[in-house]
């Protein structure tokens, strides 16, 4: 099986009502941790800033523009892999991923918060506390960065 490196951005965007945005993937569109709550992100092209990949991908992926916020690496120590079916060909591949994460801080409360999930991307989100994180099927990079920063 082939290995493929990724860099991996995603966003801890909370609420002004303090509750942490997390997404789940369709299982059958293919990816990684399918059957697990996300943190929103994705992989930073070749030549692309990570911030401006962020900025992208959550912009693709939830229909939500983060750039009038402020945006903060929170952790960059994070790593995981996976086996993946990649889109194009229907090759499985072996991703190994480093990820980096970032903060943002929206000045609305979650049920204000407008939500476009891409229909390849997820199939459902979903507001958490982080007293609620303890319940959730989390992907093992997700649990391993919220005992990292204390949330679990």
């Amino acid at each position: 099986m082939r290995t493929i490196e990724r860099e991996i951005v995603s966003a801890l965007i909370f609420s002004s009502d303090g509750k942490l945005l997390q997404a789940m993937k369709d299982p059958k569109k293919g990816g990684v941790y399918l059957d697990c709550w996300h943190i929103p992100g994705g992989g930073v092209e070749e030549g692309e800033d990570p911030v401006h990949a962020l900025v992208r991908e959550i912009n693709e992926e939830l229909g939500l523009d983060i750039s009038p916020f402020i945006i903060t690496l929170v952790d960059d120590g994070g790593h995981g892999e996976s086996e993946k079916v990649l889109k194009d060909t229907g090759e499985h591949v072996l991703v190994k991923m480093r990820f980096a994460i970032y903060k943002i801080m929206l000045d609305k409360p979650a049920s204000d918060v407008v939500i476009k999930l891409h229909p390849d991307e997820f199939i459902e989100y979903g507001w958490f506390t982080i007293s609620e994180l303890h319940e959730c099927k989390l992907t093992p990079p997700s649990t391993a960065l919220f005992a990292r920063l204390g949330y679990l």
